[in-house]
């Protein structure tokens, strides 16, 4: 097989693959730049999401055990079962845990304390789409009304 290689002159030569040994030394190599991403802290992935991660959550929380079973669609029992051996949860719980530990994070932001904004939730507000309540909580499409809300009352529209 041949090959034509430009030489240092600029000229053009026929070489063979037995003749053509490549002097690594000659070529310079560009190196990316190393990229650092600060994070603040790693969310554990939804199948490695365990009773602990959980447990993190919760704590921050003003949830009964029945609620978060509630908010979760497992019973209580399940929750004991989960605490007992430290199992992982479904990644269909896992998601919603986190999503709601988002909603209380913004709901701290929104009334100062997360009790404050608990006992908002309780009292059933009222919003452009209907009222919220504790319910709210049990759907995708119910937590994103209450993020919505939430949104609205830190910017002042509280309608």
């Amino acid at each position: 097989m041949s090959y034509i290689s430009v030489t240092n002159v600029g000229k053009m030569k026929n070489t063979s693959s037995s003749k053509n040994k490549l002097n690594k030394g000659n070529f310079n190599q560009l190196e990316e730049p190393g990229v650092k991403y600060n994070t603040t802290k790693k969310l554990p992935s939804l199948k490695d999401f365990t009773y602990s991660d959980f447990k993190k959550i919760s704590d921050n929380t003003p949830f009964t055990q029945a609620e978060w079973a509630a908010m979760l669609h497992v019973s209580e029992r399940t929750l004991q079962r989960y605490a007992k051996g430290n199992n992982s949860f479904a990644a269909i719980n896992a998601e919603r845990a986190l999503q709601i530990a988002r909603l209380m994070e913004e709901g701290r932001k929104a009334f100062g304390k997360i009790e404050n904004f608990y006992n908002w939730l309780k009292r059933k507000p009222y919003m452009l789409e209907g009222n919220l309540s504790f319910e709210s909580l049990t759907s995708y499409e119910g937590i994103e009304k209450v993020f919505t809300q939430l949104q609205r009352i830190q910017h002042g529209l509280f309608a």
